[in-house]
């Protein structure tokens, strides 16, 4: 057995991770690093269960880093994420946790994403839930969360909004202005009022906020949520929503 054996995990670290070869083994000869990358491909042969544990272990650092990542950028962010004027609250506005849901009126995992907030919020009275328009999928998922901000305009309650936004994502095909202008009158909103406000910077204004805090907190699709300290991104399901709930309240997954 060659005298440098021992340097088999070293070697397999800088091998498995890029870092930079240090000074000794920059003074390796050809006939030791041949004799090296021999040793290490033999030894990875017979046993590659080193590979699926240094995946593991990749993977589990870049989620942590991922992760602090998003909440340092939540922490930045705080004040618009959660109490910006320009989103709409729903359920118990003291509530003790915050969700905070963007969406896109024409994306199929936010009619599901949809239900599961409701069941949410019907099922924990203590949760205040913030909703945020996210058109990213298209021209009409723009003009429809456009109508979207004039309602919320028009209703600072929510209550409406939260009957128009529940309608629109409830319904089949894709949503645009007119469809959204549509059930905006379904549920007994000014019509005249609503093109009104689709004129006014408060529109532009209120979108230009939502993507500036999506970017900034590496959303890139819908839906994506806050809780907390946590960005959540995708149609995760009411369960692990839950989870995230209970760790913003209480640290754990049930509190």
């Amino acid at each position: 057995m060659p005298t440098f054996r021992f340097l088999i995990p070293a070697l397999l670290a800088f091998t498995l991770c890029g870092a930079p070869p240090s000074a000794s083994a920059q003074g390796f000869s050809d006939a030791q690093r041949g004799e090296i990358q021999s040793i290490i491909r033999n030894y990875l042969i017979a046993n590659p269960e080193v590979l699926e544990e240094a995946m593991a272990e990749l993977s589990k650092r870049q989620s942590a880093a991922e992760t602090a990542k998003h909440e340092a950028a939540v922490a930045r962010h705080a004040d618009l994420i959660f109490n910006s004027p320009r989103g709409v609250t729903v359920g118990n506005k003291d509530g003790d946790v915050t969700f905070v849901e963007f969406f896109d009126y024409n994306c199929g995992y936010c009619k599901r994403a949809m239900l599961d907030m409701m069941e949410l919020m019907k099922s924990d009275p203590k949760l205040k839930v913030v909703l945020k328009e996210f058109p990213v999928l298209s021209a009409g998922s723009v003009e429809a969360a456009q109508v979207g901000v004039a309602v919320r305009m028009q209703d600072p309650s929510g209550k409406k909004y939260l009957e128009f936004h529940n309608k629109l994502l409830s319904g089949r095909g894709a949503v645009d202005k007119a469809r959204a202008m549509a059930v905006a009158k379904e549920v007994g909103l000014d019509a005249a009022k609503l093109e009104k406000d689709l004129a006014s910077a408060e529109v532009r204004n209120t979108l230009e906020e939502n993507m500036k805090l999506a970017e900034a907190m590496g959303m890139n699709g819908t839906p994506s949520y806050v809780i907390g300290k946590q960005v959540v991104i995708g149609a995760v399901g009411v369960e692990t929503l839950r989870e995230k709930i209970s760790i913003a309240r209480c640290g754990k997954a049930t509190c």
